[in-house]
């Protein structure tokens, strides 16, 4: 079974649609937020990361390793930033969410819940998948408490495990959700995005 790679997922407030080449311009009008990147492994308001950042995406997801989103915020119909479902083990029945970032205006809306609840929900309830992991830089204390509200479990500290666009050694902070896990999320954490799908 392979992850199509036309794809797209929703909620009530979020479209995710596949990648593409034509988002590159407006991407880099909403990277232009320096602040965005301390915690990034590129900085995407430059030019020359951004398109290194698109040319990656676009590599993994021929190789079957990735499916990158562009977010677009239904109400606005704005392109709100991207996020990714990688590193897919088919034989583990694992993938990791992550590769996200969302433009100033739509951090703190809810568009990353919803982004990254229609993801775990296509991994658990769509592949039936067993594992959803997510990592993020140790010291982004915002993203890691924003994985502890969709109830990520954090797992452990890779040390020295990436390097950052400004040469910083990262280290890394996994969290995971278990598929044994996820209906009692669905009924909690995410119970109001569940009932307002099952109504739509």
């Amino acid at each position: 079974m392979m992850i199509p790679v036309d794809l797209t997922l929703q909620t009530n407030k979020v479209l995710l649609r596949p990648l593409d080449e034509n988002d590159s311009s407006v991407f880099f009008e909403l990277a232009q937020d320096e602040d965005a990147w301390n915690y990034f492994t590129l900085n995407l308001a430059n030019k020359e990361h951004l398109r290194k950042w698109m040319d990656q995406a676009f590599t993994d997801r021929s190789a079957n390793t990735r499916r990158p989103f562009t977010i677009i915020e239904k109400s606005s119909n704005k392109l709100a930033g991207s996020m990714s479902m990688g590193n897919i083990s088919m034989h583990d029945l694992r993938l990791e969410i992550g590769w996200s970032w969302l433009a100033k205006e739509f951090r703190g809306t809810d568009v990353n819940r919803h982004a990254k609840y229609s993801m775990m929900k296509y991994a658990f309830d769509v592949l039936t998948f067993e594992r959803v992991e997510f990592k993020t830089d140790v010291l982004n204390e915002r993203a890691r408490r924003g994985l502890q509200k969709i109830g990520g479990r954090e797992e452990g500290v890779l040390r020295s495990h990436m390097t950052m666009w400004n040469n910083r050694r990262r280290d890394s902070v996994y969290y995971s959700v278990l598929k044994n896990e996820w209906p009692r999320l669905k009924q909690t954490l995410f119970k109001d995005i569940e009932e307002k799908n099952e109504n739509s």
